[in-house]
């Protein structure tokens, strides 16, 4: 099998081409199908944390509802319940509560 494969021609010019041609379908369908709509995601995510206020209903990464006491730059005070407030960081908190609700009500 290997002599076969070492007594072969070296690849003609227009193999060459016809390679980078693919390389490139494969990237630009990787890119339209994979990284754009991913990194379109990360944006919208960043803008519902950015708006995020004080009174807001949220619910974080580890799945703890509750509702902003503060804002701060890197974190949120959340109060999940009465008298008990959680400091966590801004990119742990996913989803509005409300949004959470309604999720579920337009998948049916």
């Amino acid at each position: 099998m290997f002599n076969l494969i070492l007594l072969q021609e070296p690849a003609q010019q227009g193999n060459t081409w016809g390679f980078w041609i693919m390389m490139l379908l494969v990237f630009v369908v990787f890119y339209f199908f994979m990284i754009r709509p991913q990194t379109k995601k990360q944006k919208e995510l960043q803008k519902q944390r950015d708006a995020m206020k004080k009174g807001d209903k949220v619910v974080t990464a580890g799945g703890i509802y509750g509702e902003i006491k503060e804002v701060q730059d890197t974190a949120l005070l959340i109060t999940v319940a009465k008298d008990v407030t959680i400091k966590v960081d801004k990119n742990s908190v996913y989803v509005t509560a409300d949004d959470a609700q309604q999720a579920p009500k337009e998948d049916k």
